[in-house]
């Protein structure tokens, strides 16, 4: 799959490279499939935006999951923004390395991407997420 990254901070912390091989790991773990996805390393000022504009809470959040909807190329699965700063501090809070912490990050955006919802389904995406950071050795 083909991954899109683009940050507008000036240092995410995290590989791009690393992240491309992160998320088709992470695809092929989950079952799922696609050709392409975009990724952004945003700091939390455009977070904030974003989370305020279409979720309507006027805060920072640490991952914002936008499926392709209809009229989308064949095969693009989404957008997935992520704010660096937001992962540097869980990473900090939790005590662990900052790619455990964006790729848990990666990975909980990813399912949203690929539909599922942990808000409404009764613990099926907490399961699976549970499931695949021990597979995908994420100790975050």
């Amino acid at each position: 799959m083909n991954v899109d990254i683009r940050a507008t901070v000036a240092a995410p912390g995290y590989p791009f490279a690393r992240a491309r091989r992160f998320l088709n790991r992470a695809l092929a773990a989950a079952g799922g499939s696609a050709e392409e996805l975009s990724l952004l390393f945003c700091g939390d000022a455009m977070m904030r935006t974003f989370n305020r504009r279409y979720r309507r809470k006027d805060r920072t959040t640490d991952v914002l999951s936008f499926p392709a909807g209809p009229g989308a190329p064949k095969g693009f699965l989404g957008d997935l923004v992520i704010s660096a700063p937001e992962a540097r501090r869980q990473a900090r809070s939790a005590g662990v390395s900052l790619r455990d912490a964006t790729e848990k990050l990666l990975l909980h955006g990813l399912l949203h991407l690929l539909g599922y919802d942990h808000e409404t389904d009764d613990g099926q995406m907490d399961a699976l997420e549970g499931k695949l950071r021990s597979r995908l050795s994420i100790t975050a």
